[in-house]
């Protein structure tokens, strides 16, 4: 049994939508980070869950490894197909199956993206908080157990995803989860296979928690002294139970390269951008409440506003960060980190990882979800120069020793990958090797996205 008997087995099911052009195929063998190219064998466009399965079946008959595909913008190597085999992207499934408003849920497909669900919502008074920055589909999203900008109010992919349909590395259906608020019944499949980045099975459909759009939003900026500062103004406004839907933090070098990339003159110091959801008394008093917080740290006024423009062009700047810093580098790639730590650690995280990037020999701009103790260092490296890589390598496994020291975890919300394997066993002990044997019973031929998340043998 081969690849190559699997690929002639699924052109007949799929036709032209079995691609293996050379756009296509390079195309679906890179990634946003610093992984070389690794293309697939071929790349498949499935429309349907009936052919979804029956892909599946072929793959497994022939021994072929088979790799989900969203939007590519994860960050840890998930996408690509390291051991060859087939790339099944779900672009064309991307449907919104049904809305139901008085429930206050959603059924998708699994390449509906999260900005074209909310664009579906926008007559219900419904939405989708989950907002990792990248307009990432809701597939991708659950398989890395996602979180993002507004995960400090909303909670991650773990906490808004209620149910799936699943196609087992042997071609069975299951659905896990119901749409009920909450069960007893058995072992939560849900959350197994939410975060479980591909490995176990290939999701066709997906139900998910909606909110209430907030009657009045408003958001704002700060500049601070130094980061410490900062960090400590974050710590108290958690401690102080302020409802925020957003606190980012960004340092010195990334609010430059800010300015660089979009013009919007920011100071060149450490600066929070937050955002408060409520009534419009609760909004204008949140934002009062925290003003007078991070006076007392020394930062500039807090200008905020309600207007939707100025929020807009707030979180825009936000959301191009990476590519921001990236641009602030000619010619450079990035290695991003992801470490998470408690609110209680997190200036000493941020600190000794700030310590680290100045006395090292490449820069690494510094931004995060601060408000549930979250951040990266974008460690910008010359490709031509293999030294700076292994620097940037050094520091990542510093940052990320220094997260498991903390009592935290080496990924709040990239996922592992293959580009966090080294650290499974140091965070989870037995658990790792607990994984494996899940992985082994559900997918005894590693078909499924192998190379990533469990222990390699």
């Amino acid at each position: 049994m081969t690849i190559a008997q699997a690929l002639d087995a699924l052109a007949p099911l799929l036709g032209e939508r079995l691609s293996r052009s050379k756009s296509e195929l390079a195309h679906h063998g890179r990634s946003e980070s610093y992984f070389p190219q690794t293309e697939p064998d071929a790349v498949a466009y499935p429309e349907t869950l009936a052919e979804v399965q029956a892909l599946v079946k072929i793959c497994a008959e022939h021994g072929c490894p088979m790799v989900g595909w969203g939007a590519g913008t994860s960050l840890e190597g998930h996408g690509l197909a390291v051991k060859g085999g087939v790339v099944v992207d779900f672009s064309r499934m991307n449907k919104v199956l049904e809305i139901r408003p008085a429930d206050m849920d959603v059924t998708v497909q699994p390449g509906v993206t999260r900005e074209a669900l909310n664009e579906e919502l926008r007559a219900t008074g419904l939405f989708f908080p989950v907002d990792p920055g990248a307009n990432a589909s809701l597939g991708g999203m659950a398989m890395t157990r996602a979180s993002g900008t507004t995960a400090v109010r909303y909670g991650t992919m773990r906490d808004n995803v209620l149910g799936l349909q699943v196609v087992l590395a042997d071609g069975r259906v299951i659905r896990t989860g119901t749409r009920a608020r909450k069960s007893s019944a058995g072992y939560d499949l849900t959350a197994l296979m939410v975060g479980s980045e591909g490995t176990l099975g290939l999701v066709t459909e997906l139900t998910l928690r909606l909110h209430g759009v907030p009657e009045a939003t408003s958001a704002g900026i700060c500049a601070f002294p130094d980061m410490h500062a900062a960090v400590t103004a974050v710590m108290e406004t958690i401690q102080m139970g302020i409802p925020m839907a957003r606190i980012e933090f960004v340092d010195a070098a990334t609010a430059r390269a800010f300015t660089a990339y979009s013009g919007m003159e920011m100071s060149e110091a450490p600066h929070l951008l937050v955002e408060f959801n409520g009534s419009p008394e609760s909004v204008a008093q949140d934002a009062e409440r925290f003003g007078e917080i991070v006076a007392d740290h020394g930062a500039s006024p807090f200008r905020w506003s309600a207007r939707e423009e100025e929020r807009r062009a707030l979180w825009a700047l936000r959301h191009n960060g990476y590519y921001a810093i990236l641009a602030s580098r000619k010619g450079a790639r990035a290695l991003v980190t992801d470490m998470c730590v408690p609110i209680s650690q997190l200036a000493q995280a941020v600190e000794e990882t700030q310590a680290d990037i100045a006395k090292s020999s490449i820069p690494g701009p510094i931004l995060g979800h601060v408000g549930d103790g979250n951040f990266h260092a974008i460690l910008l490296v010359d490709p031509d120069r293999p030294a700076e890589m292994e620097e940037a390598k050094r520091l990542s496994h510093r940052m990320a020793e220094r997260a498991l020291a903390l009592g935290g975890t080496c990924t709040g919300e990239h996922g592992i990958g293959m580009g966090k394997l080294d650290y499974m066993e140091a965070e989870h002990g037995e658990g790792w090797d607990v994984m494996g044997q899940i992985k082994r019973a559900l997918d005894p031929q590693n078909l499924m996205n192998p190379g990533k998340l469990v222990r390699q043998g």
